[in-house]
């Protein structure tokens, strides 16, 4: 069994005094400064701070998909410099193939890492059930709604088996209604099939809904400001005075951006 950095057996991802710069003819510009974290094995974890305050480049690098200025980033202890198929990735733009069908997208991971048909096939089965789409493996992307991409997108990253699941505000793009649905169905999935997530967002009720942990950070370049952690029982009810209190509390906390 791996451990992490500090010799725990259920920290998967270890974050030491990590800060990230970017370069330019302008100059230097510095997104991310001296953040240290740790996520927990089955947590969900959601970095929430202002738009545009390094939430995005901080998933980057802890995902491995940027490398950090300087820190260093542990995946179940073992140093971070690359893409691994023990951290998956649900994106904003959902990058899917519109080539593929929804089963091809689904199985594109464990097919290319060289599964056998028989099981790339029973595990994309699974995991779009899961996701509430069976009946519609044969279905091109073009012809499915702005929610059923992102099931899809949800279910190709499961596919993976991943350790840790980094979504980066995936529910951004879609209408208000549409958004509350994917935030019960995630936790429903989640529930159904634990896995750590790491979530961004910047909408605080989101947060707080989906959350056992929020991170708060603050205007570029990011620190964390406080941590928040939420014993609210699931299913979480938006209107109840636990839920607003809280949602009122980490709001008058939160940087304000013009």
């Amino acid at each position: 069994m791996r451990v992490d950095s500090t010799g725990s057996v259920d920290t998967v991802i270890s974050c030491q005094r990590v800060s990230k710069e970017f370069s330019s003819k302008r100059g230097t510009t510095k997104v991310i400064e001296n953040i240290s974290l740790e996520v927990k094995r089955n947590e969900f974890v959601v970095l929430f701070g202002p738009g545009q305050c390094g939430k995005t480049t901080l998933m980057n690098v802890l995902s491995g998909l940027d490398t950090a200025t300087s820190g260093t980033v542990y995946s179940l202890g073992e140093k971070v410099v690359r893409p691994g198929a023990e951290r998956g990735v649900v994106f904003q733009s959902m990058a899917l193939f519109p080539w593929l069908t929804v089963r091809g997208n689904v199985a594109y991971g464990p097919k290319a890492r060289g599964f056998e048909k028989s099981v790339w096939i029973e595990k994309s089965d699974y995991y779009i059930n899961l996701v509430g789409l069976k009946g519609f493996e044969d279905s091109y992307i073009n012809k499915l709604s702005g929610g059923m991409k992102q099931r899809v997108g949800i279910a190709r990253a499961y596919c993976n088996e991943p350790e840790v699941l980094f979504m980066d505000e995936p529910f951004s793009a879609l209408d208000a209604q549409t958004r509350y649905l994917m935030q019960e169905e995630i936790m429903r999935i989640w529930s159904t099939e634990k896995r750590t997530i790491v979530f961004i967002t910047n909408n605080i009720e989101e947060a707080v809904y989906v959350a056992d942990r929020i991170i708060l950070l603050t205007n570029c370049p990011a620190k964390i400001k406080k941590e928040y952690h939420i014993d609210l029982p699931r299913p979480r009810d938006y209107t109840s005075p636990e839920f607003l209190s809280l949602r009122d509390e980490i709001s008058k906390n939160m940087d304000r951006t013009l």
